[in-house]
């Protein structure tokens, strides 16, 4: 992009000597860089060679390419160069050519200094400002993917990540409330809703004792007396001891204890 301190590097094509030496040198008195061609071909030449140039001053009738061929050209090299046209042979016609291949302005010869150099300035202002928007929306664009990358993010982080209280672990059993899925050892259990609510209820609370009455309320949902909660516990404890335990008759993870109900150990027996 373009400062505004940085001086603005104009080119003026002419094949008439005077017309082309005047007008480079009034442009230099204002503090422009600028460079000449005699030809269109000369000033493509020029532009391949030394890189693309703030502004053209093309006359419109010249031998060889004339200007609007050279226009067509450089708007396709060097889509941010502005070009005013010059002509001594001015139309309708050749007016609306010229802005139709993309020139900033058409003036007519001889033209007053004052008028070219107005329209010289209108034309990098022109410039500095189309690249000051194409900054701006590079600037948008560059924001924008960032904050989609950010947004995408946080919606795969929220995804994949763990929502609050959906997984319980106890050594080494993983439980999925929200897939009603129990893992030992990196393996799933096959259990049933009810086999899955007292494992979760036990797990939820290591080492502490439930009785199968808080048990039946808890996976059940209903009220039964002691007698009537111990005999239906005992069944699930009982499946469940044969999914997860590799001795059933010798517990490792749901321990009885005697005459209150059951719990879940935190941790594995000694090995003293």
């Amino acid at each position: 992009m373009v400062e505004r301190n940085q001086v603005a590097r104009i080119m003026v094509v002419d094949d008439e000597p005077v017309a082309r030496i005047s007008l480079a040198e009034v442009l230099r008195l204002e503090g422009y860089q600028v460079a000449t061609a005699a030809s269109g071909e000369e000033a493509l030449s020029l532009l391949n060679k030394s890189g693309p140039f703030d502004l053209m001053v093309l006359d419109l009738k010249m031998p060889g390419m004339d200007g609007l061929e050279v226009t067509e050209v450089v708007r396709k090299q060097s889509p941010g160069t502005v070009i005013i046209l010059l002509t001594a042979f001015g139309t309708l016609e050749t007016a609306i050519q010229a802005i139709r291949h993309g020139a900033h302005d058409y003036l007519l010869k001889p033209c007053p200094i004052p008028d070219i150099l107005e329209s010289v300035r209108k034309g990098l202002a022109k410039r500095q400002q189309e690249q000051q928007r194409q900054h701006l929306v590079s600037q948008l664009r560059r924001t924008l993917s960032e904050l989609v990358a950010v947004e995408g993010a946080e919606m795969v982080e929220k995804a994949v990540s763990p929502q609050p209280g959906r997984f319980l672990q106890v050594r080494d059993v993983v439980v999925d409330r929200q897939k009603h899925v129990v893992m030992l050892r990196g393996q799933p259990l096959d259990l049933t809703p009810t086999e899955f609510k007292i494992l979760v209820c036990l797990m939820e609370t290591p080492d502490q004792v439930w009785s199968p009455q808080e048990l039946i309320r808890r996976a059940q949902g209903y009220e039964t007396d002691a007698w009537g909660a111990r005999a239906i516990i005992r069944v699930h404890i009982r499946r469940l001891r044969k999914k997860m335990e590799t001795d059933p008759s010798n517990p490792e993870y749901i321990l009885n204890v005697r005459g209150v109900g059951y719990m879940f150990a935190s941790s594995g027996p000694s090995q003293d």
